[in-house]
C-alpha cells in the first residue's frame, strides 16, 4: 500500500482528491492537513466522504507528512515550494498540483505569481506531469508538477498538430471557458451564485497567470518559440472545462487520422468521430478529455474542440494518474468511473 499525505484538503480540489483516493485500492491515507480545521472530521465537512474517509483534519505541525511514501499539494501556489525539500530529502515523493514548479523560468514564475520562489534548483528537477508528453520521466520522478486545467485541455488540443509541422506556431488561438469551480472554493464576489449565474464573461484578457504554462508546454511540444494568443472566460456552471483552438493550417493532412493515431493509446483523451461536438457535461466527474477536430468549410483553419472537468484531467483526477505511473501500477487505477450525465 502507498501511504498518502494530502495537504490542503479542504478546497476543491482537495475534496475531489480524497474522493478518487479513497476508492484507491493501493492507497492507505495516513493525514489530511488543515491548518483552519484541524480537529474536524473530514466527513463533517464533506459529507459526500461519510463512510469513506473517517478521520479530522491535521494541523500541519503536527502531520508527520515524512512517514508518508507521497506528499499532495492541494494548496494555493507558494506554500508547496515550502515543504517539498525536507519531504524529497526524507525519501517523500511529493505532487503539487499548485503552480510552483510547472515554470521552468524562475523569472517568469516570479512575474505572474507575485513572490521570490523559495527552491529554484528543484524546479529544474521536477517533471511536468502531463503523462502523454512525459510519461517516461515521470516514472523516475520526485517531484511531479501537475498541469492547471486550462494548459491541460489547450495543450492536449494543439499537440498533434505542433508535432506533425503542420501549423503556423505563431498564431495558435486558445478561446476557453471554465466553470466557477476552477475559481476555488472561497469567499468572493464574482463566484457568488446570484454573480456567476445566468452570465458569461471573459476574464484574464491581458494575462493570465496559465498563459506562460501553455506556451512552455507547446514551446517543448515543437522545439521552438509559440504564438499563442489564450482569453478566459468564467461560464454559469460549477465543473468543466471547453477550450475551442484555432490554427493555421501549413499543409494539407488527414486531421482526423492524425489525431486518431496520436492518442491511440493513451486511455484518457478520446479523439471522437469526425463532426462531433464535444460537451463538458460528457467528462463530468471522470478523468477524460474529450477532442474534436474540424476544418470548417475545408478552408486552411483547423478548429479543435476540447473538454475536461476542470477538477479531475484538469486537476485531481490528473494527480492520481500521476501517482499511478510513478508507482508502477496500472495508469488507470481508480480512475475508471464512467462520467456522471445529467
Amino acid at each position: 500500500m502507498i501511504k498518502v499525505g494530502v495537504v490542503g484538503g479542504t478546497g476543491y480540489t482537495g475534496v475531489e482528491l480524497l474522493r478518487l483516493l479513497a476508492a484507491h485500492p493501493q492507497v492507505a491515507l495516513q493525514v489530511i492537513t488543515s491548518r483552519a480545521d484541524a480537529g474536524t472530521l473530514v466527513s463533517q465537512m464533506f459529507p459526500s466522504l461519510r463512510g469513506y474517509v473517517d478521520m479530522p483534519f491535521t494541523h500541519p505541525d503536527q502531520a508527520h507528512l515524512e512517514q508518508c511514501d507521497l506528499v499532495f499539494f492541494a494548496t494555493p501556489h507558494g506554500i508547496a515550494m515550502q515543504q517539498a525539500r525536507v519531504l524529497l530529502d526524507a525519501g517523500v515523493k511529493v505532487i503539487d498540483l499548485s503552480a510552483d514548479f510547472r515554470l521552468r523560468d524562475i523569472a517568469i514564475w516570479e512575474k505572474w505569481y507575485g513572490m521570490s520562489h523559495a527552491c529554484p534548483d528543484l524546479v529544474a528537477e521536477a517533471v511536468y506531469g502531463l503523462p502523454e508528453v512525459n510519461r517516461e520521466q515521470i516514472k523516475t520522478a520526485r517531484l511531479v508538477a501537475n498541469p492547471g486545467c486550462y494548459p491541460t485541455a489547450v495543450q492536449l488540443g494543439f499537440i498533434p498538430l505542433l508535432e506533425a509541422g503542420v501549423i503556423e506556431p505563431a498564431g495558435l488561438i486558445a478561446d476557453a471557458k471554465s466553470g466557477v469551480s476552477g475559481a476555488g472554493r472561497k469567499t468572493e464576489m464574482a463566484n457568488l451564485f446570484s454573480e456567476a449565474a445566468d452570465n458569461f464573461k471573459a476574464y484574464g484578457v491581458d494575462g493570465h497567470r496559465h498563459l506562460p504554462e501553455i506556451s512552455q508546454g507547446l514551446a517543448h511540444v515543437l522545439g521552438g518559440k509559440v504564438g499563442l494568443t489564450f482569453v478566459p472566460h468564467l461560464t454559469p456552471m460549477i465543473r468543466g472545462i471547453h477550450a475551442t483552438l484555432y490554427g493555421k493550417l501549413t499543409r494539407k493532412i488527414d486531421l482526423q487520422a492524425l489525431f486518431e493515431q496520436r492518442y491511440a493509446n493513451e486511455p484518457f483523451v478520446d479523439v471522437m468521430p469526425t463532426g462531433s461536438l464535444p460537451e463538458t457535461r460528457s467528462v463530468r466527474g471522470a478523468n477524460h478529455c474529450r477532442i474534436a477536430v474540424h476544418k470548417p468549410q475545408g478552408g486552411d483553419t483547423v478548429v479543435i474542440l476540447s473538454v475536461i472537468d476542470n477538477l479531475v484531467k484538469g486537476a485531481a483526477g490528473q494527480a492520481v494518474q500521476n501517482m499511478n505511473i510513478m508507482f508502477g501500477l496500472p495508469e488507470a487505477t481508480a480512475l475508471n468511473n464512467v462520467p456522471l450525465l445529467p
